[in-house]
């Protein structure tokens, strides 16, 4: 069968060729011209394209003889402001312009034949483009810039401070949509002028000569466009810039006082680290930093993270393949929030949008109880409460100092520690699972009970480092008045402990790390090759390009939707037999929008790299040039692989204490040079990574390539010099800042634990850890173990079918994850595999429809029910100090454990270190 292949113009009012839309197949084009000027002898109405709503393409389902249109009915389009296309062409209704040609096939619009073959980016991503969307106007900017400034200082305030709160991106998600709605009430008129956008940006109205007046002209302009997806994705993505990433944590983890409510609060993390590198530098090493120096050092950080995600956009964006797990939450929330076709699922017929409240206020209700009145829920540990002397019981099935054998908590909080696992495939969590079983449940016992090096001298679980009376070190007393190493004040002191799970933790990610590389090098490495040949590369230009995902691959149901033949294989998902130059729909619908240049990217990375060197040599930071490259060289050969395991698990690979250790290696004894090289080697890894899920999202969501640039450098410009302000501000103005005796608890928690860190790798140096003849030196054979493991796995697996388990294991996955403890415990864990187990595997499989259609929509609703209780109690409860004084058996049940303030192992035995 041939496609027909038709071309409609508009001509007249101006010269300007519109973006070329092909939805259902590659050879059918739809075009748009010009607009005529004659408001007369028109036959047919014509799709004009503009930011309302209202205004659809509508094609008629049976075939017509009526001649292509030339005109247009102005009658028509003023009074109905729709246009509808007739023609020989068979075509379908699409709503809020979507564009669409289609032929004889019965291929439904939603699911083309090039959709996505992983069911979960075709449940939340839609197969289709609105290309007359508005996109970049007034509401946009405007309430991005309020995001963006907002959200970033409010969030750098309270990073500073114990407990602490943050504002997540997904809190801005929702409170902008309605502003959203309520700027076009305010703005929008019904006489206004029709609207065309190209690319999202206004080009032209149609509009009389009359004059008009100022106010009204301002307000037109205001009123630019209609709130839609596109509009709402881009001010998501500049809060996700500007906010950074956040990691649920325990504020009060560690013995809480009884003044003190026992709530979990959400702690700004990734964003922050480059702000606690300055307030180290000011409070705790005393030096006058201008603010030149901190803006300097604070954008280049951030924007060479921006360089590498750019840069890498054609390995970690632009193949299907790449899924990035957690933008998905987020398409499914603009889904919601903007579409109203409602498809029933396993006989569930709610729409999404209610589906979403119902959960949203469930969960929002449903945190004051584990957040606030009854703890207990969250600490679920039920067989230390019968147990609570016993020290065994309380390391095997303790929460916040055990292993977590129990895995029973009523806290969403503690479920989604490691991120939602509504979000992860089966597949990655059962590696992820896999290693906690092995490495913290079964080694770490062993090791411990058997005092493995020393461990049983200290607690079987804890975030702190030990001297050898067991009492967490006291890196003071190590230390001249000018924060130098004191050898002899070292000896003198005690060398420096860590618990099992800490040690392991370390040996885990050294396996990790190399993990990383040989994984990647096996089973991407030829794809990474042929990618990066200029022969291959992507081009927006070159149609020959495409290549459409292998319709053998695809078949249909029992209810005729098309589908993957492996949907169901995990080793799919994995994107193992997935080439990276292979397209589906949504790359070939953004092949319709002018693609950002790479020279912007490599133009921004030499800006940034010479402001960079300029840095480290100008200022007393002590770490020459080249240690900058080096710090560079390290994230630019794993930042791939790092965004790769991202992109297809959802579990990141941190490159922090492999950051630390290299530096310490290199260069010791120089703790704030530490500070510096961690920053510039984690951060641009880490916010290279954030950067690259963002363009994702903005491919998902068919953003513009260049818009989104502008998008992103703006909201990084903005957070970054309006946190540098709030940062001097709290400074000049906040006596007593990072000490104990500081006001209202802004005694800087977080910057001291980084700058204890700073002083252990800085100052003591990797070398008396992992040196020759050190206690910890064994861990670096972690190191080998991780380079050989996955080459033996990809030697086995490339042999045996997709279905086979050997094709299924990820060691960057099971190693890399287990990163997380401490702080996380083995309950965060192991109850997050249970529910991922749950909804990704038994419900996928048992109710498709049902699972396709609500599951990324329950988990958007759980996380913003969590995230806006979280705000709620802290402000409303918490800060006022309205709950001093509640204690009730529910609050007090699972402390026995946390006051008996336990013994360890060999202290029980009447052994000492």
């Amino acid at each position: 069968m041939t496609h027909s292949s038709r071309t409609f113009s508009l001509p007249g009012l101006f010269n300007r060729n519109y973006p070329r839309v092909d939805n259902a197949y590659p050879s059918d084009k739809l075009s748009y011209g010009a607009l005529p000027t004659n408001h007369a002898d028109t036959e047919e109405n014509v799709p004009f394209l503009n930011g309302h709503s209202s205004d659809r393409i509508t094609n008629s389902d049976e075939p017509t003889a009526h001649p292509l249109p030339s005109q247009i009915s102005w009658e028509s389009l003023e009074n109905s402001k729709r246009a509808t296309i007739s023609g020989p062409t068979r075509r379908k209704a699409v709503r809020d312009d979507v564009i669409s040609v289609a032929d004889e096939t019965p291929e439904d619009d939603d699911d083309p034949p090039d959709n996505s073959i992983y069911p979960q980016v075709r449940a939340s991503v839609s197969a289709s483009d609105n290309v007359a969307a508005s996109i970049s106007t007034p509401r946009m900017w405007l309430l991005s810039l309020l995001c963006a400034f907002l959200g970033s200082g409010t969030n750098l305030f309270f990073s500073l401070r114990y407990p602490s709160v943050a504002i997540t991106p997904v809190i801005a998600l929702i409170v902008v949509h309605p502003l959203g709605l309520a700027w076009d009430r305010l703005f929008k008129r019904d006489e206004d002028p029709i609207e065309i956008f190209e690319y999202g940006i206004l080009v032209k109205r149609v509009t009389d000569r009359r004059s008009i007046p100022l106010l009204s002209r301002l307000r037109r302009w205001l009123a630019q466009g209609r709130w839609n997806e596109k509009e709402h994705a881009c001010v998501y993505i500049s809060s996700n810039v500007s906010f950074g990433f956040a990691f649920a944590t325990d504020s009060s983890a560690s013995y809480p006082s009884k003044t003190t409510p026992h709530v979990r609060f959400i702690i700004h993390r990734k964003h922050t680290d480059m702000y606690k590198v300055i307030v180290e530098q000011v409070k705790f090493y005393k030096q006058d930093l201008s603010i030149f120096y901190q803006i300097t050092l604070t954008i280049s950080t951030q924007i060479l993270g921006y360089s590498f995600a750019g840069l890498t956009r054609r390995f970690l964006v632009r193949p299907p393949s790449m899924i990035w797990p957690a933008t998905l939450l987020s398409t499914a929330m603009f889904t919601t929030m903007h579409k109203s076709e409602n498809k029933a699922a396993n006989g569930w017929r709610i729409t999404r949008w209610k589906f979403f409240l119902v959960v949203f206020f469930g969960a929002f209700v449903w945190y004051f109880l584990p957040g606030l009145l009854f703890p207990a829920l969250s600490y679920f540990s039920v067989v230390t409460w019968f147990a609570p002397q016993n020290v065994v019981v309380a390391n095997l099935f303790g929460t916040s100092s055990g292993l977590g054998l129990f895995p029973v908590t009523f806290d969403w909080a503690q479920i989604a520690y490691i991120g939602s696992p509504l979000l992860t495939p089966w597949w990655a969590a059962a590696n992820v699972v896999t290693g906690l079983v092995i490495i913290m449940w079964i080694v770490a016992p062993i090791m411990y009970y058997k005092n493995a090096l020393f461990s049983a001298f200290l607690p079987i679980l804890s975030s702190s480092v030990f001297d050898n009376t067991g009492k967490p070190y006291d890196v003071s007393r190590i230390l001249t008045p000018d924060f130098l190493f004191d050898h002899e004040k070292y000896e003198a002191y005690s060398k420096v402990y860590l618990p099992i799970t800490y040690a392991l933790a370390y040996g885990v990610q050294f396996a990790g790390l190399s993990a990383l590389i040989t994984h990647t090098a096996c089973w991407y490495g030829k794809e990474i090759w042929q990618v990066s040949q200029p022969s291959v590369k992507v081009s927006s230009a070159d149609s020959a390009s495409y290549q459409s995902i292998d319709s053998s691959r695809r078949r249909r149901d029992l209810n005729g939707k098309t589908t993957s033949d492996n949907v169901s294989d995990p080793s799919v998902e994995a994107g193992i037999d997935t080439s990276m130059q292979t397209e589906d729909v949504h790359s070939r619908l953004m092949r319709h929008y002018e693609d950002a240049p790479g020279s912007w990217y490599l133009a921004t990375f030499f800006a940034m790299l010479v402001i960079g060197i300029f840095v480290v040599e100008y200022y007393p930071i002590y770490l020459p040039w080249y240690g900058l490259l080096l710090a560079l060289g390290i994230t630019a050969i794993l930042f791939i692989p790092v965004g790769i395991v991202m992109a297809i698990t959802n579990q990141h690979s941190s490159l922090y204490l492999i950051c630390q250790i290299i530096c310490g290696t290199v260069f010791p004894g120089r703790p704030v040079a530490n500070m510096v090289f961690t920053t510039y080697c984690y951060i641009s890894s880490a916010q290279g990574v954030k950067f690259s899920s963002d363009l994702k999202l903005g491919h998902y969501m068919k953003i513009p390539p260049k818009l989104l640039f502008q998008v992103q450098t703006v909201a990084t410009l903005v957070s970054s010099f309006t946190q540098i302000g709030v940062l001097n501000w709290m400074f000049a103005n906040m006596p007593s800042l990072c000490s104990p005796d500081a006001i209202n608890g802004f005694s800087c928690p977080l910057a001291r634990v980084h700058f204890n860190g700073s002083i252990l790798w800085g100052v003591v140096g990797p070398h008396r850890f992992f040196g020759r003849g050190a206690l910890y030196r064994p861990l670096i054979w972690f190191f080998l173990v991780g380079a050989i493991a996955p080459v033996l796995i990809f030697a086995i697996g490339r042999q045996r079918p997709l279905s086979s388990v050997w094709r299924k294991i990820n060691l960057p996955v099971l190693f890399g994850s287990l990163s997380w403890i401490p702080p996380a415990t083995g309950l965060n864990f192991s109850i997050w595999a249970v529910v991922c187990f749950v909804f990704n595997s038994v419900l996928r499989r048992r109710k498709p429809e049902w699972w396709g259609k609500y599951t990324m929509t329950l988990s958007a609703a759980l996380d913003s029910g969590l995230a806006i209780g979280v705000v709620v109690v802290f402000f409303g409860f918490v800060f006022p100090g309205l709950m001093k004084g509640f204690l009730w058996w529910g609050t007090e049940v699972y402390e026995q454990v946390k006051r008996t303030n336990f013994p360890t192992w060999y202290y029980c035995l009447g052994r000492y270190l």
